[in-house]
């Protein structure tokens, strides 16, 4: 299972590419999962829900299933490691990884100019191309933020394996 990511500020168009690499990625046959980092307080229970009561009586997990798919609620005491979330999941050939700018995979840095957000590169040896509307001198790989194929090609001969992420 490989591992890259996609890190930017708000609004720089992360998840617009991660979406397009999926589709263009599972046209090409491979396997792909996502994480997607939110540092808002998520809850995609509802108060009054059977789900929502089995949390507020004190379960340490809860799963809601239906016939399509599943959804795992685990009740955490604090952030969990990005390590740590990968392991859980099911093999498969690529997992993008969407924000955890801090941690240590290859990502590639979305950018949009009309954000006006500084860069995360020049101080992140973990980013290792940018994807922006706008030219920019640096030394990294540059791509146009809806190059979706150069930027799937890039990925592919950058991913690491995710064991290499246990340090």
């Amino acid at each position: 299972m490989n591992v890259f990511g996609v890190t930017g500020y708000k609004d720089a168009g992360k998840t617009e590419l991660v979406s397009g690499l999926v589709t263009y990625f599972k046209e090409a046959g491979l396997k792909v999962s996502t994480i997607k980092r939110s540092h808002h307080s998520v809850d995609l229970d509802r108060p009054g829900t059977d789900t929502h009561r089995h949390r507020e009586a004190g379960a340490e997990e809860v799963m809601l299933v239906s016939d399509a798919r599943y959804l795992m609620m685990k009740e955490l005491a604090a952030p969990m490691p990005l390590v740590d979330i990968l392991e859980r999941f099911a093999a498969v050939d690529l997992v993008l990884v969407e924000g955890f700018k801090s941690e240590q995979h290859p990502k590639i840095e979305a950018h949009r100019a009309e954000t006006n957000q500084p860069w995360i590169y020049p101080k992140n040896q973990s980013v290792k191309a940018i994807a922006t509307d706008q030219e920019v001198s640096c030394a990294l790989p540059q791509f146009d933020l809806n190059d979706v194929a150069g930027i799937a090609d890039f990925i592919q001969s950058n991913a690491v394996p995710f064991e290499s992420l246990r340090t």
